[in-house]
Protein backbone atom coordinates (compact mmCIF):
# COMPACT_ATOMS: atom_id res chain seq x y z
CA UNK A 1 0.00 0.00 0.00
CA UNK A 2 1.39 3.44 -0.92
CA UNK A 3 0.81 4.83 2.59
CA UNK A 4 2.56 1.89 4.21
CA UNK A 5 5.56 2.10 1.88
CA UNK A 6 5.87 5.83 2.50
CA UNK A 7 5.73 5.27 6.25
CA UNK A 8 8.35 2.53 6.12
CA UNK A 9 10.62 4.74 4.04
CA UNK A 10 10.27 7.64 6.46
CA UNK A 11 10.97 5.38 9.44
CA UNK A 12 14.10 3.99 7.75
CA UNK A 13 15.29 7.52 7.00
CA UNK A 14 14.96 8.34 10.69
CA UNK A 15 17.04 5.52 12.13
CA UNK A 16 19.55 5.69 9.28
CA UNK A 17 20.19 9.31 10.25
CA UNK A 18 22.21 7.92 13.17
CA UNK A 19 24.75 6.75 10.59
CA UNK A 20 25.50 10.42 9.76
CA UNK A 21 27.01 10.83 13.23
CA UNK A 22 30.79 10.27 12.84
CA UNK A 23 30.93 8.13 15.98
CA UNK A 24 28.38 5.67 14.53
CA UNK A 25 29.31 5.87 10.83
CA UNK A 26 30.84 2.38 10.74
CA UNK A 27 27.83 0.54 12.16
CA UNK A 28 25.55 -1.72 10.12
CA UNK A 29 21.89 -0.96 9.42
CA UNK A 30 20.84 -3.56 12.00
CA UNK A 31 23.04 -1.94 14.63
CA UNK A 32 21.77 1.55 13.81
CA UNK A 33 18.15 0.43 14.00
CA UNK A 34 18.77 -1.25 17.35
CA UNK A 35 20.35 1.93 18.71
CA UNK A 36 17.39 3.94 17.47
CA UNK A 37 14.99 1.62 19.26
CA UNK A 38 17.06 1.81 22.48
CA UNK A 39 17.36 5.61 22.50
CA UNK A 40 14.88 8.29 23.53
CA UNK A 41 13.79 11.22 21.34
CA UNK A 42 14.10 14.73 22.72
CA UNK A 43 13.56 18.21 21.27
CA UNK A 44 14.92 21.46 22.73
CA UNK A 45 14.10 25.08 21.83
CA UNK A 46 16.86 27.66 21.41
CA UNK A 47 18.44 28.75 24.68
CA UNK A 48 17.57 25.57 26.57
CA UNK A 49 20.14 23.54 28.53
CA UNK A 50 20.32 19.96 27.26
CA UNK A 51 22.63 19.07 30.15
CA UNK A 52 24.24 21.08 32.95
CA UNK A 53 27.86 20.77 34.04
CA UNK A 54 28.09 18.12 36.75
CA UNK A 55 24.81 16.43 35.84
CA UNK A 56 25.05 12.61 35.86
CA UNK A 57 26.03 11.44 32.38
CA UNK A 58 23.46 8.66 32.27
CA UNK A 59 22.89 9.01 28.50
CA UNK A 60 24.99 9.85 25.46
CA UNK A 61 23.51 12.90 23.72
CA UNK A 62 23.24 12.24 19.97
CA UNK A 63 22.62 15.59 18.28
CA UNK A 64 20.80 14.95 15.00
CA UNK A 65 19.92 18.53 14.07
CA UNK A 66 20.74 21.87 15.62
CA UNK A 67 23.72 23.65 17.16
CA UNK A 68 24.95 23.49 20.75
CA UNK A 69 27.43 25.52 22.80
CA UNK A 70 29.48 24.04 25.65
CA UNK A 71 30.27 26.33 28.59
CA UNK A 72 31.30 26.21 32.24
CA UNK A 73 31.16 28.82 35.00
CA UNK A 74 34.11 29.36 37.33
CA UNK A 75 33.77 29.98 41.07
CA UNK A 76 34.26 33.69 40.42
CA UNK A 77 31.30 33.67 38.05
CA UNK A 78 33.27 33.88 34.80
CA UNK A 79 31.84 31.91 31.89
CA UNK A 80 34.33 29.81 29.94
CA UNK A 81 33.18 28.80 26.48
CA UNK A 82 34.72 25.61 25.11
CA UNK A 83 33.19 25.74 21.64
CA UNK A 84 30.16 24.99 19.51
CA UNK A 85 29.02 21.81 17.78
CA UNK A 86 26.50 21.30 14.99
CA UNK A 87 24.56 18.11 14.35
CA UNK A 88 24.94 15.37 13.45
CA UNK A 89 27.40 14.55 16.23
CA UNK A 90 27.71 12.92 19.66
CA UNK A 91 28.23 15.30 22.60
CA UNK A 92 30.44 14.97 25.70
CA UNK A 93 31.49 11.38 25.11
CA UNK A 94 34.19 11.66 27.80
CA UNK A 95 31.62 12.27 30.53
CA UNK A 96 29.63 9.21 29.48
CA UNK A 97 32.76 7.05 29.42
CA UNK A 98 34.17 8.01 32.83
CA UNK A 99 30.78 8.46 34.53
CA UNK A 100 31.91 11.50 36.54
CA UNK A 101 29.23 13.91 35.33
CA UNK A 102 29.00 16.22 32.34
CA UNK A 103 32.10 18.32 31.78
CA UNK A 104 30.16 21.38 30.54
CA UNK A 105 26.72 22.88 30.24
CA UNK A 106 25.32 22.09 26.79
CA UNK A 107 22.97 24.85 25.58
CA UNK A 108 20.99 24.85 22.34
CA UNK A 109 21.76 27.86 20.14
CA UNK A 110 18.94 26.96 17.74
CA UNK A 111 16.14 24.36 18.03
CA UNK A 112 17.72 20.93 18.43
CA UNK A 113 16.59 17.36 17.80
CA UNK A 114 18.44 14.69 19.78
CA UNK A 115 18.37 11.03 20.77
CA UNK A 116 19.42 9.99 24.26
CA UNK A 117 21.32 6.69 24.27
CA UNK A 118 21.69 4.96 27.68
CA UNK A 119 25.27 4.93 28.97
CA UNK A 120 25.43 1.13 29.32
CA UNK A 121 24.31 0.73 25.73
CA UNK A 122 27.05 3.09 24.52
CA UNK A 123 29.73 1.32 26.55
CA UNK A 124 28.63 -2.01 25.06
CA UNK A 125 29.07 -0.56 21.56
CA UNK A 126 32.64 0.50 22.41
CA UNK A 127 33.38 -3.05 23.53
CA UNK A 128 31.71 -4.73 20.55
CA UNK A 129 32.32 -2.42 17.57
CA UNK A 130 35.98 -1.81 16.58
CA UNK A 131 35.03 1.21 14.42
CA UNK A 132 33.38 2.93 17.38
CA UNK A 133 36.31 2.08 19.64
CA UNK A 134 38.81 3.55 17.15
CA UNK A 135 36.72 6.71 16.81
CA UNK A 136 36.54 7.17 20.58
CA UNK A 137 40.30 6.74 20.92
CA UNK A 138 40.91 9.31 18.16
CA UNK A 139 38.57 11.78 19.85
CA UNK A 140 40.20 11.32 23.25
CA UNK A 141 43.69 11.71 21.77
CA UNK A 142 42.64 14.84 19.87
CA UNK A 143 41.05 16.36 22.99
CA UNK A 144 44.16 15.66 25.06
CA UNK A 145 46.39 17.30 22.45
CA UNK A 146 44.05 20.28 22.08
CA UNK A 147 43.84 20.72 25.85
CA UNK A 148 47.62 20.77 26.16
CA UNK A 149 47.92 23.32 23.36
CA UNK A 150 45.29 25.57 24.96
CA UNK A 151 47.08 25.44 28.31
CA UNK A 152 50.30 26.50 26.60
CA UNK A 153 48.58 29.36 24.79
CA UNK A 154 46.75 30.60 27.87
CA UNK A 155 49.80 30.41 30.11
CA UNK A 156 52.42 31.95 27.85
CA UNK A 157 50.86 34.14 25.15
CA UNK A 158 49.57 37.70 25.49
CA UNK A 159 46.01 38.47 24.35
CA UNK A 160 46.93 39.68 20.86
CA UNK A 161 49.06 36.59 20.23
CA UNK A 162 46.20 34.32 21.38
CA UNK A 163 43.81 36.11 19.05
CA UNK A 164 46.24 35.88 16.12
CA UNK A 165 46.74 32.14 16.71
CA UNK A 166 42.98 31.58 16.93
CA UNK A 167 42.38 33.51 13.70
CA UNK A 168 45.02 31.57 11.80
CA UNK A 169 43.68 28.24 13.07
CA UNK A 170 40.06 29.08 12.23
CA UNK A 171 40.93 30.56 8.85
CA UNK A 172 43.09 27.64 7.74
CA UNK A 173 40.10 25.79 6.25
CA UNK A 174 38.93 28.73 4.11
CA UNK A 175 40.87 29.70 1.00
CA UNK A 176 39.78 33.33 1.43
CA UNK A 177 40.83 33.43 5.06
CA UNK A 178 37.28 34.28 6.09
CA UNK A 179 36.24 33.39 9.65
CA UNK A 180 32.72 33.45 11.05
CA UNK A 181 32.70 34.90 14.55
CA UNK A 182 31.35 32.53 17.23
CA UNK A 183 28.68 34.99 18.37
CA UNK A 184 29.52 38.28 20.10
CA UNK A 185 32.93 39.65 21.08
CA UNK A 186 32.18 38.41 24.60
CA UNK A 187 31.90 34.86 23.25
CA UNK A 188 35.25 35.26 21.50
CA UNK A 189 36.75 36.66 24.69
CA UNK A 190 35.48 33.64 26.64
CA UNK A 191 37.09 31.31 24.10
CA UNK A 192 40.43 33.10 24.44
CA UNK A 193 40.28 33.46 28.22
CA UNK A 194 40.41 37.29 28.21
CA UNK A 195 37.96 40.14 28.76
CA UNK A 196 35.74 41.62 26.05
CA UNK A 197 37.59 44.95 26.32
CA UNK A 198 40.91 43.18 25.79
CA UNK A 199 39.75 41.30 22.72
CA UNK A 200 38.21 44.49 21.30
CA UNK A 201 41.53 46.31 21.66
CA UNK A 202 43.45 43.42 20.07
CA UNK A 203 41.04 43.32 17.12
CA UNK A 204 41.39 47.09 16.71
CA UNK A 205 45.20 46.87 16.63
CA UNK A 206 45.21 44.08 14.05
CA UNK A 207 42.68 45.94 11.91
CA UNK A 208 44.59 49.23 12.25
CA UNK A 209 47.79 47.52 11.09
CA UNK A 210 46.05 46.10 8.02
CA UNK A 211 46.28 42.44 9.05
CA UNK A 212 42.55 41.76 9.20
CA UNK A 213 39.23 43.16 8.04
CA UNK A 214 36.43 43.07 10.59
CA UNK A 215 32.77 42.97 9.58
CA UNK A 216 29.70 42.41 11.70
CA UNK A 217 29.81 38.60 11.73
CA UNK A 218 33.09 37.77 10.00
CA UNK A 219 36.81 38.50 10.08
CA UNK A 220 38.95 38.22 6.95
CA UNK A 221 42.69 37.65 7.22
CA UNK A 222 44.47 40.05 4.85
CA UNK A 223 48.11 39.34 5.72
CA UNK A 224 48.56 35.80 7.08
CA UNK A 225 52.37 35.98 7.14
CA UNK A 226 52.34 39.12 9.27
CA UNK A 227 49.58 37.72 11.44
CA UNK A 228 51.75 34.64 12.05
CA UNK A 229 54.46 36.93 13.44
CA UNK A 230 51.96 38.32 15.96
CA UNK A 231 51.47 34.82 17.41
CA UNK A 232 55.01 35.13 18.83
CA UNK A 233 53.92 38.09 20.96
Amino acid sequence: MPGSVSGDTAAAAEWRSLGEIPLLAGLSDNQLRALWDDSLARGYPAGHALRNAGDPASHLVLLLRGRVAATATTRSGRVVRFGEWAGPCALDKVAVIDGHGHTATLTSLIPCSVRMLPRDRFLNIIDDAPSVRRHVLRVLASQARSHQEKITITATMPAEARLAAWLLNEGASDARGCIFLPGTQQVLADLLGVTRVTVNRALSRLRRDGLIEVNRHTITILAPELLELRTHG
